[in-house]
């Protein structure tokens, strides 16, 4: 198989279908899965795993070096799903010794210029705006929404089904099925249109509207408003999520808005 005017190394094993436009750079340590397309002036480098019918635009460049002070040159990948859009000048760092890849999974969009650092997790059918980034070893979970400009600290973990207002800089985990915004950021209700988008259940969406209720509007520490949920409100697939996340977060979770009060 022949690119013209692309640089493929002979050893990359590329599937069926896939399109390489002009001026690529595809390196020796490389898997492309059936029927992607990967736009001029993309670079591809070694530990990359990119899934099938992905589309790779023109600037991007997947699997470069991490920028991290602690790697030493030590083997790691940069692993994309299937169906996955990384637009324009988008990067995506391969990992460390912390986790050894970094993920992007499947029916994901990354617009223009966005950055997924070292060991980062981006599940399925998220969405990361023009110009976000994403720090080492972020987690950003399904259907979540990173929107343009946001800036996310490393470490952080963003919950299932989040919304984040452009231009956000995220310090704290987000928990899921909310909206966050403001500066500094904080809670500002659930995504209660991204859920009805996503087939849930009125009784549903009224269920995690009580649990912030709980957790955000009356008069007790995270902790106890945990308890509290686990104790009185039904069990649901729902309030599981959210009782997990929060008791696993580890950098503690969105603050509530107080109106702008200290």
């Amino acid at each position: 198989m022949e690119y013209p005017k692309a640089n493929v190394h002979p050893e990359a094993k590329i599937g069926k279908d896939v399109k390489i436009d002009a001026f690529v750079t595809i390196e020796k340590d490389v898997i492309i899965g059936d029927g992607t397309w990967i736009g001029p002036n993309a670079v591809i480098m070694n530990g990359a795993r990119i899934g099938k019918n992905c589309k790779i635009y023109p600037g991007a460049v997947i699997s470069g070096e991490p920028q991290d002070l602690k790697f030493e040159g030590e083997y790691s990948t940069a692993e994309i799903g299937d169906n996955t859009s990384i637009h324009e000048f988008a990067t995506i760092n391969r990992g460390t010794n912390a986790k050894g890849k970094t993920v992007v999974g499947n029916n994901c969009l990354l617009q223009s210029y966005t950055h997924v650092a070292h060991d980062c997790v981006v599940k399925d059918y998220a969405i990361l705006g023009s110009y976000a980034g994403l720090a080492g070893e972020v987690i950003v979970d399904n259907f979540a929404i990173v929107s343009p400009g946001s800036l996310v600290h490393q470490f952080v973990h963003i919950g299932a089904h989040v919304m984040i207002q452009g231009g956000s800089k995220v310090t704290k985990d987000i928990p899921p099925f909310i909206l966050a915004g403001r500066d500094p950021l904080a809670y500002t209700g659930i995504n209660s249109v991204g859920l009805r988008r996503r087939n849930f259940t009125n009784e549903s969406i009224y269920a995690i509207q009580e649990m912030y209720r709980i957790l955000y509007q009356r008069d007790l520490n995270i902790s106890d408003a945990v308890d509290f949920i686990e104790a009185n409100l039904l069990p649901s697939k729902e309030r599981d999520e959210v009782v997990l996340f929060i008791r696993n977060s580890k950098r503690g979770i969105v603050r509530g808005y107080n109106g702008g009060k200290e």
